[in-house]
């Protein structure tokens, strides 16, 4: 039997023949209906060969193209009376007819086979662009570029690894989908912007230059495609004596108007709008103006919401006890609440509009690793990492889905990402170029960085585990306890190599006699785009839905469905159309009699789990993280306001370092829309969606 040397493609190209591809599609379109690994490679390797004498006997003095080939596989499944293989690999086809016709729409060059919408992401934000917005670049070049500048941090050091090595590392991490650093570094990394970091702390201080000097730090940040956290508890309350003009001081809230309509204007990297954090201290006289500022329709767009809630606050909601308010102006007493009131207050406005959330600040200094640099005020726009001011932090997150390895979790494959993640990190520090003399001083000194993860609702998936069980909690403290104990290692590792981070003599670890490189290692963001390229679940959320319906191409939409269902409803035998276009009006599995229990106990959404289960497995991962972690816990429309509150009290109590509530239609424009689930309408979606909150501003 002789095999074709060559096969024409779709564009008339000539390439080598590879029968290899043939197998695999068809072994795959095998397992999609029995299920069994071995049997489908069986009945790959036998319908191969005849597919091979087929094209022997029809294409002797010809090239066959991929669709003559395509159709004598089918035409043998059929003889062979493998009819539902057969239909299998006929819908996997008009699936990849479909896929390529979008991709052909948005006009870019696929060289990684990556999914239609991950195309329409990395288009609309990453991939480079000349003068005319032109796309000049492929998945894969944004990759190579990305690995290649990265590695060039290692020519700083006498390194074990050499450069060429970390870069192709970097790369095939990036490229099989295993790990994705943060967007400024998938944006910036070997452009002349340079700009590295996701998230930035600055301080605001008590003056019109030292509110003006924030609001100009804030434009350069966000001009380079960072977020910004502040906190505005420093500024004298609202009609205090300004003594220079001896007129009324404006208050925090007034001020803050300002940095929002200022972020409103500017585009972060020319790429996507700014995001920010406002953070008051409880204690504060206008906290109760804080606190309500979002109810107003309008206001405040460009900012998430955070009350510093002190273990003293919390102890005086506890006892109902009154509250003492102070004046950072003079730090006296200026009145007092009654603290279960204030609390009530903050509750009722989370309820209604997904903002304030609380930072549980003492918490947050208990683990501050450099407390002998300062006190910690505020955090990063989502929460995930408390910084001192002027600190930046460099994120990337795990793929978990593609740790799960034959149904078990691949602990060797995670070591090795953990280990190269923390080196990428650090690297990152080296060759970023920073938009402040004051945030490079003080980023070099402490080194923090923060390897997280993401697509854990889809390694629960693999694994078989419910996300609303006790094993998933169990799951999530040893997995985060794995990463955190690797992380701490490869830093040590790297301190040895590099030295260990400046402030390390005014640092926590001095007494642990733990020599680390970087001040901390490890944070659960929310990842949001980053995952959409990582082709997996969002950070450490559940599924927001099994299918439902993509807003992409400027007005066009794209029926997606979970790719693990997609696989489980094969080999069930329950792959139908209808059923999935039902499955898209539902936000829940859970009434549909047509699906198999074992898939509603594994395909588990957002709105099937209960809020203390939210929160549980936040608290789980936030253990063993010594950055924070973003979740948002999303509630029904139908929630109750006492639900809320009971949340924001355990949150404390399990000694998260803050909490996000988002309650679905809370907010008129949010990036998830049932429509009218009791006409089945399909769920609907924003293209940069990827799970978490439905509000979308901690999409990030």
């Amino acid at each position: 039997m002789a095999e074709p040397e060559k096969i024409r493609k779709r564009n008339g190209s000539i390439i080598n023949f590879d029968s290899s591809k043939i197998k695999a599609a068809i072994a795959g379109a095998a397992f999609d209906t029995v299920g069994s690994d071995k049997e489908s490679k069986a009945i790959a390797a036998k319908i191969t060969e005849l597919v091979l004498n087929r094209l022997s006997r029809n294409f002797k003095r010809q090239i066959p193209g991929i669709e003559d080939i395509q159709d004598i596989i089918e035409s043998v499944l059929m003889s062979e009376g493998y009819s539902r293989i057969a239909r299998n690999y006929i819908l996997y086809r008009q699936k990849r007819s479909d896929i390529r016709f979008t991709k052909s729409a948005l006009e870019l060059k696929d060289d990684l086979k990556l999914a239609v919408n991950t195309m329409e992401v990395l288009k609309r934000r990453y991939l480079l662009k000349d003068d005319r917005q032109k796309i000049i670049e492929t998945p894969g070049e944004l990759f190579r570029r990305v690995a290649s500048h990265i590695a060039k941090a290692e020519t700083n050091y006498k390194s074990a690894v050499s450069s060429e090595e970390a870069e192709e590392k970097f790369y095939q991490m990036l490229k099989n989908q295993d790990f994705m650093p943060n967007s400024p570094t998938l944006m910036n990394a070997g452009t002349s912007f340079g700009q590295l970091s996701a998230c930035f702390v600055l301080p605001v201080n008590d003056s019109i230059d030292g509110i003006f000097e924030s609001l100009k730090q804030m434009a350069k940040i966000h001009q380079t495609g960072g977020g910004t956290g502040f906190s505005f508890s420093r500024l004298r309350p609202k009609d205090s004596l300004v003594s220079s003009t001896k007129g009324a001081a404006s208050g925090p809230v007034s001020f803050m108007s300002v940095f929002d309509k200022a972020t409103g204007v500017i585009i972060q990297g020319g790429r996507r709008r700014g995001a920010n954090m406002g953070i008051l201290r409880c204690d504060h006289p206008d906290i109760i103006e804080f606190v309500e500022a979002k109810t107003q329709k309008g206001m405040f767009e460009n900012f998430n919401l955070s009350v510093a809630a002190t273990d003293k606050f919390m102890a005086a909601v506890k006892e109902d006890k009154p509250f003492d308010l102070i004046n950072p102006l003079n730090k006296k007493k200026s009145g007092k609440i009654r603290a279960k009131t204030l609390f009530d207050i903050i509750v009722n406005a989370a309820w209604r509009t997904g903002d304030p959330g609380l930072v549980f600040i003492d918490e947050i200094n208990r683990k501050n690793p450099t407390p002998a640099i300062g006190s910690i005020e505020a955090t990063n726009p989502c929460g995930e990492l408390p910084l001192l001011a002027f600190e930046s932090c460099n994120l990337a997150s795990i793929n978990l889905a593609k740790i799960v390895d034959g149904g078990k979790i691949n602990w060797e494959k995670l070591k090795d990402i953990v280990n190269w993640g923390i080196r990428f990190l650090d690297n990152v520090i080296e060759v970023n170029k920073y938009p402040l003399e004051q945030i490079e001083k003080i980023t070099n000194a402490n080194r923090k960085i923060g390897l997280g993860v993401m697509g854990f609702a889809d390694m629960l998936i693999k694994l078989k585990i419910p996300y609303n069980s006790q094993k998933a909690l169990d799951l999530a403290q040893r997995l985060m306890r794995f990463i955190h104990n690797h992380s701490i290692n490869a830093s040590v590792e790297l301190a040895k190599q590099r030295g260990v981070f400046p402030n390390f003599n005014k640092s926590i670890y001095v007494s642990k006699c733990l020599k680390l490189r970087n001040a901390t290692v490890n944070t659960i963001a929310p990842t949001g785009t980053i995952s959409i390229i990582a082709g997996c679940s969002s950070g450490i959320e559940p599924l927001f839905a099994v299918s439902f319906i993509r807003n992409v191409l400027g007005g066009s939409k794209l029926f997606e469905v979970n790719p693990l269902f997609e696989q489980y409803a094969k080999k069930l035998g329950i792959y139908d159309q209808e059923i999935l276009s039902r499955i898209a009006g539902k936000g829940s599995l859970r009434s549909m009699k047509e699906i198999p229990e074992e898939l509603k106990k594994i395909f588990i959404t957002a709105f099937d789990v209960s809020p203390l289960q939210h929160l549980k497995i936040q608290a789980a991962f936030q253990k063993y993280t010594d950055n924070a972690v973003s979740k948002t816990i999303n509630l029904p429309a139908d929630a109750s306001i006492d639900d809320v509150r009971e949340i924001y009290i355990k949150a404390h109590q399990l000694k998260c370092k803050g909490i996000t509530i988002y309650r679905y239609s809370s907010k008129a424009e949010q990036v998830l829309s049932f429509n009218k689930i009791e006409k089945n309408e399909p769920i609907k979606v924003d293209p940069e969606y990827s799970g978490g909150c439905i509000a979308g501003q901690c999409v990030f």
